[in-house]
C-alpha cells in the first residue's frame, strides 16, 4: 500500500478553533473544520440533499447542514442526525510546520456504505 499524498491546504493560524473553511483541493471541495479535538476534513456536500456544508454550523465536532439540519461527526463523517443516512466522506489530515495538509486519496466514508 502506498503512502497517501498530502496536499497543503492553509495555515493552522488562519483557521481559529471552532471555525471551518471550504477549499478546493485537486478539484474537490473539502471542508476543513478546527474543533477542540483537532483539525478534520470532510466533503463539502451534504449526502442528503447536496447542500453546501460550509453554509451550515459547526458545534463541537457536530457539523449541521444548512438545508434540512442533518448532522455529521467531522472526525469521521458519520451521521449524527437525520434526515441524512449516508456519511460524509472524510479525509486524513495532518499539521506540518503550522500548515494543514489533507490527503484526498484516503477518503473513508465513501467506502463506508449506508444509505
Amino acid at each position: 500500500m502506498t503512502e497517501p499524498i498530502f496536499h497543503p491546504a492553509l495555515a493552522l493560524a488562519e483557521l481559529p478553533q471552532g471555525r471551518m473553511r471550504c477549499l478546493t483541493l485537486a478539484g474537490r471541495e473539502v471542508l476543513i473544520c478546527h474543533a477542540r479535538e483537532g483539525v478534520f476534513a470532510v466533503d463539502n456536500t451534504c449526502t442528503h440533499a447536496l447542500a453546501r456544508m460550509d453554509e451550515g454550523r459547526l458545534r463541537g465536532v457536530r457539523l449541521i447542514c444548512p438545508l434540512h439540519g442533518a448532522s455529521f461527526d467531522v472526525r469521521d463523517g458519520r451521521v449524527l442526525g437525520a434526515p441524512a443516512s449516508r456519511p460524509l466522506p472524510s479525509y486524513p489530515v495532518r499539521v506540518v510546520a503550522g500548515m494543514i495538509e489533507v490527503a484526498l486519496e484516503g477518503a473513508t466514508a465513501a467506502q463506508a456504505g449506508g444509505g
